[in-house]
């Protein structure tokens, strides 16, 4: 009976979650840019909780999706847009590609909590899957919650194994956090939007667009800094 009742309830709680999500979720991409900066300076400047910075050092890419929602009655899911660079061979950072990431959960929950989400992909294998349009955390590429510190180490599976490494923050807090399931998707409006239509990205990451916009220069400068101490 309960369940029933549950199943019942679920479609309406989440006609009622989901607009709440699309308003959190959903920036210009400029003000994504904006955001991911942001992002990047409040975690790289928290004293002792910062990504380590070896594990920077070594990322393939770094995605960052500011405001990451997740809401739910029961059952739940999260949505949040954002950017990913990648690193070039000459060891600088490429100009990023907008991207989305969406998911779900299965639970007791209810509301809508928002959090910045930091992945740091060790591998070019992940590279690769995002490059093609899209791929799903811990399934196309291994995950682990990443440990924090700018002197530790990846303690979580002891010699970087984990392809991806996903950090959280929330309410000025910074710690790990898994998100398997995830899926990561290239937001070809978003890239339009910024970089004119046809762009593919792989042709954003291999530098062959032009007339970048500020917001999105400084993305990618951002990187530079804080990957190059």
């Amino acid at each position: 009976m309960i369940k029933a009742s549950l199943r019942r309830l679920l479609p309406v709680a989440m006609l009622l979650l989901l607009p709440a999500m699309a308003a959190h979720a959903e920036d210009p991409p400029l003000v994504r840019a904006q955001n991911a900066v942001r992002v990047l300076n409040d975690i790289e400047q928290a004293p002792d909780k910062s990504i380590p910075t070896d594990l920077l050092k070594q990322a393939h890419a770094i995605a960052v999706i500011p405001d990451l929602v997740k809401a739910g009655f029961v059952f739940g899911g999260r949505r949040g847009e954002g950017l990913i660079s990648v690193k070039r061979p000459d060891g600088t950072w490429s100009n990023p590609s907008f991207i989305s990431l969406t998911g779900a959960s299965v639970g007791f929950q209810i509301g809508v909590s928002s959090t910045d989400v930091v992945l740091v992909f060790t591998t070019q294998r992940g590279v690769d899957s995002i490059v093609n349009g899209k791929f799903t955390i811990g399934a196309d590429a291994s995950a682990a919650a990443g440990p924090v510190g700018r002197n530790a180490s990846a303690a979580t599976d002891g010699k970087l194994h984990a392809e991806i490494y996903s950090y959280s923050r929330a309410r000025g807090l910074f710690a790990g956090v898994a998100l398997d399931g995830g899926v990561m998707r290239i937001d070809y409006d978003a890239n339009t939007a910024v970089y004119g239509a046809g762009i593919t990205p792989r042709r954003i990451f291999e530098g062959g667009v032009s007339n970048v916009p500020a917001p999105v220069v400084s993305f990618r400068d951002a990187l530079e800094e804080y990957t190059s101490k």
